[in-house]
Protein backbone atom coordinates (compact mmCIF):
# COMPACT_ATOMS: atom_id res chain seq x y z
CA UNK A 1 0.00 0.00 0.00
CA UNK A 2 1.05 3.56 -0.75
CA UNK A 3 0.10 6.07 1.95
CA UNK A 4 0.29 9.82 1.45
CA UNK A 5 -0.24 13.04 3.34
CA UNK A 6 -1.93 15.42 0.92
CA UNK A 7 -4.11 18.48 0.46
CA UNK A 8 -7.05 18.38 -1.96
CA UNK A 9 -7.56 21.26 -4.42
CA UNK A 10 -8.98 24.37 -2.80
CA UNK A 11 -8.31 23.15 0.75
CA UNK A 12 -5.56 23.95 3.23
CA UNK A 13 -5.78 21.15 5.79
CA UNK A 14 -3.65 18.07 5.03
CA UNK A 15 -5.09 14.63 5.50
CA UNK A 16 -3.97 11.02 5.00
CA UNK A 17 -4.79 9.13 1.82
CA UNK A 18 -4.27 5.77 0.20
CA UNK A 19 -3.11 5.67 -3.43
CA UNK A 20 -4.96 2.92 -5.24
CA UNK A 21 -4.08 0.98 -8.38
CA UNK A 22 -5.91 3.54 -10.52
CA UNK A 23 -3.54 6.30 -9.34
CA UNK A 24 -6.29 7.91 -7.31
CA UNK A 25 -6.09 9.07 -3.71
CA UNK A 26 -8.70 7.71 -1.30
CA UNK A 27 -9.40 10.22 1.48
CA UNK A 28 -9.25 8.14 4.67
CA UNK A 29 -11.20 10.78 6.59
CA UNK A 30 -14.22 10.07 4.35
CA UNK A 31 -14.14 6.31 4.17
CA UNK A 32 -16.11 5.66 7.36
CA UNK A 33 -16.04 2.32 9.07
CA UNK A 34 -14.47 3.59 12.32
CA UNK A 35 -10.75 3.50 11.50
CA UNK A 36 -8.52 2.61 14.49
CA UNK A 37 -6.50 5.81 14.01
CA UNK A 38 -6.98 9.53 13.39
CA UNK A 39 -7.46 9.66 9.59
CA UNK A 40 -5.86 13.08 9.25
CA UNK A 41 -2.63 12.10 11.01
CA UNK A 42 -0.05 9.74 9.49
CA UNK A 43 1.71 9.27 12.84
CA UNK A 44 -1.56 8.04 14.33
CA UNK A 45 -1.98 5.53 11.48
CA UNK A 46 1.58 4.24 11.88
CA UNK A 47 1.21 3.88 15.65
CA UNK A 48 -1.97 1.81 15.15
CA UNK A 49 0.18 -0.80 13.41
CA UNK A 50 -1.44 -4.06 12.35
CA UNK A 51 -4.91 -2.84 13.27
CA UNK A 52 -4.54 0.09 10.85
CA UNK A 53 -3.16 -2.11 8.07
CA UNK A 54 -5.94 -4.63 8.49
CA UNK A 55 -8.57 -1.87 8.36
CA UNK A 56 -6.96 -0.38 5.24
CA UNK A 57 -7.01 -3.71 3.45
CA UNK A 58 -10.58 -4.58 4.40
CA UNK A 59 -12.18 -1.15 4.15
CA UNK A 60 -10.21 1.61 2.44
CA UNK A 61 -9.15 -0.44 -0.59
CA UNK A 62 -12.72 -1.19 -1.67
CA UNK A 63 -13.25 0.06 -5.20
CA UNK A 64 -16.34 2.11 -4.33
CA UNK A 65 -14.47 4.60 -2.15
CA UNK A 66 -14.50 8.30 -3.20
CA UNK A 67 -11.13 9.29 -4.62
CA UNK A 68 -9.29 12.06 -6.48
CA UNK A 69 -6.72 11.82 -9.24
CA UNK A 70 -3.22 11.75 -7.81
CA UNK A 71 -2.02 14.52 -10.12
CA UNK A 72 -4.76 16.85 -8.87
CA UNK A 73 -3.70 16.95 -5.21
CA UNK A 74 -0.70 18.45 -3.43
CA UNK A 75 1.55 15.84 -1.83
CA UNK A 76 3.36 16.73 1.37
CA UNK A 77 6.11 14.71 3.03
CA UNK A 78 4.27 11.58 4.24
CA UNK A 79 5.26 12.57 7.78
CA UNK A 80 5.29 16.38 7.48
CA UNK A 81 6.67 16.95 10.97
CA UNK A 82 8.40 13.95 12.61
CA UNK A 83 8.18 13.88 16.40
CA UNK A 84 11.96 14.15 16.61
CA UNK A 85 15.01 14.47 14.41
CA UNK A 86 15.41 12.25 11.36
CA UNK A 87 18.05 9.62 12.17
CA UNK A 88 20.71 9.38 9.43
CA UNK A 89 23.52 6.97 8.64
CA UNK A 90 26.79 8.26 7.21
CA UNK A 91 29.25 6.44 4.96
CA UNK A 92 27.07 3.38 4.38
CA UNK A 93 28.20 2.58 0.82
CA UNK A 94 31.86 1.69 0.33
CA UNK A 95 32.30 3.74 -2.85
CA UNK A 96 30.82 6.79 -1.14
CA UNK A 97 33.20 6.28 1.79
CA UNK A 98 36.09 6.24 -0.68
CA UNK A 99 34.96 9.35 -2.58
CA UNK A 100 34.47 11.10 0.76
CA UNK A 101 38.20 10.83 1.48
CA UNK A 102 38.80 14.03 -0.49
CA UNK A 103 36.31 15.82 1.80
CA UNK A 104 38.03 14.73 5.01
CA UNK A 105 41.05 16.42 6.56
CA UNK A 106 42.39 13.26 8.17
CA UNK A 107 42.41 9.68 6.95
CA UNK A 108 39.60 7.61 8.47
CA UNK A 109 39.41 3.83 8.61
CA UNK A 110 36.26 1.99 7.55
CA UNK A 111 33.80 2.16 10.45
CA UNK A 112 33.17 -0.92 12.58
CA UNK A 113 29.86 0.58 13.71
CA UNK A 114 27.34 2.71 11.82
CA UNK A 115 27.99 6.45 11.92
CA UNK A 116 24.85 8.28 13.05
CA UNK A 117 23.82 11.93 12.82
CA UNK A 118 20.45 13.67 12.63
CA UNK A 119 18.50 16.24 10.63
CA UNK A 120 16.10 18.61 12.38
CA UNK A 121 12.34 18.02 11.86
CA UNK A 122 12.10 21.47 10.26
CA UNK A 123 14.35 20.24 7.43
CA UNK A 124 11.60 17.91 6.21
CA UNK A 125 9.80 19.08 3.07
CA UNK A 126 7.57 17.61 0.39
CA UNK A 127 8.48 15.46 -2.61
CA UNK A 128 7.79 18.26 -5.10
CA UNK A 129 8.53 21.31 -2.95
CA UNK A 130 11.28 23.83 -3.64
CA UNK A 131 14.50 23.44 -1.67
CA UNK A 132 14.65 27.03 -0.40
CA UNK A 133 18.40 27.33 0.19
CA UNK A 134 20.25 29.87 -1.95
CA UNK A 135 23.85 31.02 -2.49
CA UNK A 136 23.63 33.73 0.18
CA UNK A 137 23.67 30.91 2.72
CA UNK A 138 25.69 28.18 0.99
CA UNK A 139 27.54 27.80 -2.30
CA UNK A 140 28.19 24.09 -1.78
CA UNK A 141 24.72 22.55 -1.74
CA UNK A 142 24.89 18.84 -2.49
CA UNK A 143 22.49 16.01 -3.31
CA UNK A 144 22.32 12.65 -1.50
CA UNK A 145 19.71 10.10 -2.58
CA UNK A 146 18.80 7.83 0.33
CA UNK A 147 16.53 4.92 1.25
CA UNK A 148 14.21 5.98 4.06
CA UNK A 149 12.80 3.60 6.67
CA UNK A 150 9.74 4.28 8.83
CA UNK A 151 9.62 2.60 12.24
CA UNK A 152 6.23 1.08 12.98
CA UNK A 153 6.61 -0.53 16.39
CA UNK A 154 8.22 1.18 19.36
CA UNK A 155 11.19 -0.64 20.87
CA UNK A 156 14.53 -0.42 22.63
CA UNK A 157 17.49 -2.83 22.49
CA UNK A 158 16.00 -4.42 19.37
CA UNK A 159 17.88 -7.48 18.15
CA UNK A 160 18.97 -7.88 14.54
CA UNK A 161 16.80 -10.98 14.28
CA UNK A 162 13.72 -9.01 15.32
CA UNK A 163 14.57 -5.68 13.67
CA UNK A 164 12.46 -6.01 10.54
CA UNK A 165 9.30 -6.62 12.58
CA UNK A 166 9.66 -3.01 13.79
CA UNK A 167 9.55 -1.57 10.25
CA UNK A 168 6.28 -0.05 9.00
CA UNK A 169 7.39 0.98 5.54
CA UNK A 170 9.78 2.78 3.23
CA UNK A 171 10.12 6.13 1.52
CA UNK A 172 12.55 8.18 -0.59
CA UNK A 173 14.76 10.83 1.02
CA UNK A 174 17.26 13.35 -0.32
CA UNK A 175 19.74 14.27 2.42
CA UNK A 176 20.51 17.68 0.89
CA UNK A 177 23.73 18.94 2.50
CA UNK A 178 25.52 22.28 2.72
CA UNK A 179 29.15 21.15 2.57
CA UNK A 180 30.67 24.55 3.35
CA UNK A 181 28.55 24.89 6.49
CA UNK A 182 29.64 21.41 7.55
CA UNK A 183 33.25 22.55 7.20
CA UNK A 184 32.61 25.80 9.08
CA UNK A 185 31.66 23.72 12.10
CA UNK A 186 34.78 21.58 12.12
CA UNK A 187 33.26 18.70 10.20
CA UNK A 188 30.31 18.45 12.62
CA UNK A 189 27.40 17.63 10.35
CA UNK A 190 24.23 18.72 12.15
CA UNK A 191 23.74 22.33 11.02
CA UNK A 192 24.91 21.73 7.45
CA UNK A 193 22.38 18.89 7.21
CA UNK A 194 19.48 20.64 8.96
CA UNK A 195 18.72 23.83 7.06
CA UNK A 196 15.00 24.32 6.52
CA UNK A 197 13.70 22.43 3.49
CA UNK A 198 16.78 20.23 3.02
CA UNK A 199 15.14 16.88 3.67
CA UNK A 200 12.73 16.17 0.79
CA UNK A 201 10.75 13.04 1.66
CA UNK A 202 8.13 11.07 -0.22
CA UNK A 203 6.24 10.83 -2.40
CA UNK A 204 4.58 8.35 -0.02
CA UNK A 205 5.23 5.53 2.40
CA UNK A 206 5.23 2.11 0.79
CA UNK A 207 4.28 -0.50 3.39
CA UNK A 208 7.02 -2.97 4.22
CA UNK A 209 5.21 -5.98 2.80
CA UNK A 210 5.51 -4.59 -0.73
CA UNK A 211 9.29 -4.11 -1.07
CA UNK A 212 12.54 -6.03 -0.65
CA UNK A 213 14.62 -3.57 1.38
CA UNK A 214 17.82 -5.36 0.44
CA UNK A 215 17.45 -5.02 -3.32
CA UNK A 216 16.18 -1.63 -4.48
CA UNK A 217 17.71 0.53 -7.19
CA UNK A 218 18.44 4.05 -5.90
CA UNK A 219 19.10 6.99 -8.24
CA UNK A 220 19.58 10.74 -8.36
CA UNK A 221 19.42 12.97 -11.45
CA UNK A 222 20.29 16.65 -11.67
CA UNK A 223 18.81 18.45 -14.68
CA UNK A 224 18.08 14.99 -16.16
CA UNK A 225 21.73 13.87 -15.86
CA UNK A 226 22.23 10.73 -13.75
CA UNK A 227 24.53 11.46 -10.81
CA UNK A 228 23.89 8.45 -8.56
CA UNK A 229 22.85 4.95 -9.58
CA UNK A 230 23.25 2.13 -7.09
CA UNK A 231 21.30 -0.47 -5.13
CA UNK A 232 20.47 -0.96 -1.46
CA UNK A 233 22.14 -4.37 -1.73
CA UNK A 234 25.45 -2.47 -1.56
CA UNK A 235 24.76 -0.96 1.86
CA UNK A 236 27.74 -1.64 4.14
CA UNK A 237 25.54 -1.90 7.23
CA UNK A 238 22.26 -3.64 6.43
CA UNK A 239 18.97 -2.49 7.85
CA UNK A 240 18.74 -5.01 10.74
CA UNK A 241 22.21 -3.95 11.96
CA UNK A 242 21.30 -0.26 11.70
CA UNK A 243 18.10 -0.71 13.72
CA UNK A 244 19.81 -2.89 16.33
CA UNK A 245 22.69 -0.47 16.90
CA UNK A 246 20.54 2.65 16.87
CA UNK A 247 18.07 1.18 19.36
CA UNK A 248 20.72 0.04 21.84
CA UNK A 249 19.75 2.08 24.89
CA UNK A 250 17.74 4.48 22.69
CA UNK A 251 14.01 4.03 22.20
CA UNK A 252 12.82 4.03 18.61
CA UNK A 253 9.19 5.12 18.41
CA UNK A 254 6.46 4.49 15.89
CA UNK A 255 6.85 7.11 13.15
CA UNK A 256 10.59 7.61 13.61
CA UNK A 257 12.44 8.02 10.31
CA UNK A 258 15.84 6.52 9.47
CA UNK A 259 17.73 7.62 6.37
CA UNK A 260 20.18 4.85 5.59
CA UNK A 261 23.03 6.61 3.78
CA UNK A 262 23.85 7.63 0.23
CA UNK A 263 25.77 5.82 -2.52
CA UNK A 264 28.64 7.32 -4.50
CA UNK A 265 28.11 10.15 -6.97
CA UNK A 266 27.58 13.13 -4.69
CA UNK A 267 28.73 16.51 -5.96
CA UNK A 268 31.48 17.05 -3.42
CA UNK A 269 33.16 13.80 -4.44
CA UNK A 270 33.39 14.67 -8.14
CA UNK A 271 36.40 16.03 -10.05
CA UNK A 272 35.94 18.94 -10.17
CA UNK A 273 33.27 19.20 -7.45
CA UNK A 274 29.74 20.02 -8.56
CA UNK A 275 27.12 21.79 -6.46
CA UNK A 276 23.50 22.73 -6.88
CA UNK A 277 22.50 26.15 -8.17
CA UNK A 278 19.19 28.02 -8.13
CA UNK A 279 16.89 26.57 -10.75
CA UNK A 280 18.49 23.11 -10.80
CA UNK A 281 16.01 20.24 -10.87
CA UNK A 282 16.83 17.27 -8.63
CA UNK A 283 15.05 13.95 -9.13
CA UNK A 284 15.49 11.34 -6.41
CA UNK A 285 14.16 7.87 -7.11
CA UNK A 286 14.01 4.43 -5.58
CA UNK A 287 12.66 2.10 -8.22
CA UNK A 288 9.63 0.29 -6.86
CA UNK A 289 8.94 2.95 -4.25
CA UNK A 290 8.67 6.29 -6.03
CA UNK A 291 10.30 9.43 -7.39
CA UNK A 292 10.62 13.00 -6.09
CA UNK A 293 11.29 16.16 -8.08
CA UNK A 294 12.62 19.21 -6.26
CA UNK A 295 13.74 22.53 -7.70
CA UNK A 296 16.52 24.44 -5.95
CA UNK A 297 15.44 27.93 -4.88
CA UNK A 298 17.47 30.93 -3.93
Amino acid sequence: MRLVTYTPPGESTPRVGLVNAQQKVVDLSKVGGNPPFEPRDMLSLIAAGDAALSWLRSTAMKSAQPAQDLDQVRLHAPIPRPRKNVFCVGWNYLEHFAEGAKMRVAQVELPTHPVFFTKAPTAVTGPYDTVPVGPTLTTMLDWEAEFGVIIGKTGINISEDNAMSHVFGYTVINDVSARDIQRHHGGQWFRGKSLDGTCPMGPWILTADEADAGNLRIMCRVNEVVKQDSNTSFMYFKLPRIIAELSAGLTLEAGDVISTGTPSGVGAGRTPPEFLKPGDVVETEIVGIGKMRNVVGG
